[in-house]
């Protein structure tokens, strides 16, 4: 008779280790991923996160579905419901603006969005993959390959030039240094800072420094462009130039999905999704779009 030999099998939450028997014969431990440390761990944490990256996305269906989701705030005295039982569908290659006032919503909605937060019940489904259960590590990742960030105050590092901010979201992707500067030098020409790929943030109008945000938010091709209040911090005339990008991002197939409480700004959308009190107010098609040119 075969003897059985002791073995190491990955199971869903860690890792199981037995003596190789079947039925009552076999024994063994359970151990979850916390207490897996030192080559065994890496080598399943690693293989979980291969597991994410190769794991097929649907290119026909939706980039971003919300079912029934629920986020809820626990601040010890009382529970503050933030999001009430959304369903929402976006599909690739829209130019969406969220809309809301303070206190609606949108900015919670924009942080489950974003993979910043993750929802209380319910699923947040991002280019095929659910969120909802992943660890923070997992989240960081989808949101590096997945997601590009533009914010209203930049959020660009002040004593780095233009080339270098772009070039960041790649060195965390790993991306080769000739590759990646190559990139950033192609995405700073697109945005029409190609003559200032050496400036610092500090030597640029507001309207540039967004460029050099929008174009670090190309970096990594991701599928989504996010911006939270993206001309907040702009005038008028940088505000158009911004949300015109944008357009011709949406336009060359991209989709945009634009946080703003002013209705001028959700005027370039093609849809308008409201917010009130944490519910899904509307969500209406926008045949009047923003005219080029026109003022803000």
């Amino acid at each position: 008779m075969k003897k059985k030999k002791w073995g190491f099998k990955k199971v869903d939450g860690g890792l199981e280790i037995s003596n190789g028997g079947e039925g009552n014969k076999k024994w063994g431990i359970m151990l979850g991923l916390p207490y897996i440390g030192g080559s065994v761990g890496r080598y399943i944490r690693k293989r979980k996160k291969d597991l994410l990256k190769a794991s097929a996305s649907d290119p026909d269906g939706p980039l971003l579905r919300l079912e029934n989701l629920v986020k809820i705030y626990d601040t010890g005295a009382i529970k503050v419901l933030g999001l009430k039982k959304i369903n929402l569908t976006i599909g690739r290659g829209e130019f969406v603006a969220i809309m809301g006032h303070s206190g609606s919503g949108k900015s919670t909605l924009m942080n489950i969005l974003g993979c910043l937060d993750r929802p209380t019940l319910g699923h947040y489904y991002l280019d095929g993959h659910d969120t909802a259960s992943m660890t923070p590590d997992e989240l960081s990742d989808i949101r590096n390959r997945k997601i590009g960030f533009v914010f209203q105050s930049f959020n660009l590092i002040s004593r780095t030039s233009a080339l270098k901010n772009v070039e960041l979201p790649m060195t965390y992707a790993r991306v080769p240094k000739a590759k990646r500067q190559q990139r950033a030098k192609e995405l700073l020409e697109r945005v029409g800072l190609g003559e200032r790929l050496g400036h610092m943030p500090n030597e640029m109008s507001g309207g540039q420094r967004q460029r050099v945000a929008i174009a670090r938010a190309l970096a990594n091709q991701p599928p989504l462009i996010l911006a939270d209040e993206p001309t907040g911090n702009l005038d008028t005339a940088s505000s158009i130039e911004i949300m015109e990008l944008f357009r011709e991002l949406h336009q060359e197939g991209a989709t945009v999905v634009v946080v703003t409480h002013e209705e001028d700004i959700a005027a370039f959308a093609d849809r308008i999704i409201r917010f009130g009190d944490g519910q899904l107010l509307s969500d209406t098609i926008n045949d009047h779009h923003q005219e080029e040119g026109e003022t803000c």
